[in-house]
C-alpha cells in the first residue's frame, strides 16, 4: 500500500463534506439528516453548535447584535466542514468571505431552494430573529442572498413540495454520479 493510498475504513475521511446551503426554512437540516442517514455520514447543524456554544439565537442576536452570532456561525462552520460530515449552514453563514472560500475549497455545496407559500408555513414557528416581520423580511433577505448561493452551489434541490424520501434519493444518486 503507498503512502497515498487510503486505508481500508478511511473512505469517508477521504470524502469531502457535503454542505446545504440556502435560505431559512428552505429544509436544510432535514433533508441534511436524512442525507447522512441515508448515505452513513456524520449530521452537523452548524446554528445547532451555536446555541450549543452560546445559547438561543434569538438571545444571541439581542444580547451580542448579528455580528457577533455570525463571528460564532462562521467558527460553527469552520468546525462542522470535516471530511466524510453532511453540514447544513445557516441561511446568512455564507455572508462570511472565509465561509464562502471553505465551502469552494472544501465541499460540495448543495443549495435547497423553497418557495414563498412553502417558506411562509415554515416560518409560523417563529425563533428567527431576521423574519420577525414575517415573509416579506424572508422574501428579502432570501433574495439578497440569492447571487451568493447559486455562485457557490455545485447541485441545487427544491424542498417546496417533493416529499423528503424522494429528495433524499435524488440527492443521493446524484452525489453518487459524482462520486461522493
Amino acid at each position: 500500500m503507498t503512502a497515498d493510498a487510503p486505508r481500508p475504513g478511511d473512505e469517508a475521511s477521504a470524502t469531502p463534506p457535503v454542505a446545504l446551503i440556502g435560505p431559512m426554512a428552505a429544509g436544510k437540516t432535514s433533508l441534511g439528516r436524512k442525507l447522512a442517514s441515508r448515505i452513513g455520514r456524520t449530521f452537523v447543524d452548524t446554528d445547532r453548535l451555536v446555541v450549543l456554544d452560546h445559547g438561543p439565537i434569538p438571545q444571541i442576536f439581542e444580547a451580542h447584535g448579528e455580528p457577533t452570532f455570525r463571528h460564532w456561525e462562521a467558527q460553527a462552520v469552520q468546525q462542522a466542514l470535516t471530511p466524510g460530515s453532511v453540514v447544513a449552514l445557516g441561511g446568512g453563514a455564507v455572508l462570511d468571505e472565509g465561509t464562502r472560500a471553505l465551502l469552494r475549497e472544501q465541499a460540495t455545496v448543495v443549495l435547497v431552494t423553497v418557495d414563498e407559500a412553502a417558506a411562509e408555513r415554515r416560518l409560523s414557528g417563529g425563533g428567527r430573529p431576521l423574519v420577525a416581520g414575517g415573509i416579506a423580511d424572508w422574501r428579502r433577505i432570501a433574495a439578497e442572498r440569492d447571487p451568493i448561493y447559486r455562485e457557490l452551489a455545485d447541485l441545487t434541490v427544491d424542498t417546496s413540495r417533493t416529499p423528503m424520501s424522494r429528495l433524499v434519493d435524488e440527492l443521493e444518486a446524484r452525489l453518487a454520479e459524482r462520486r461522493l
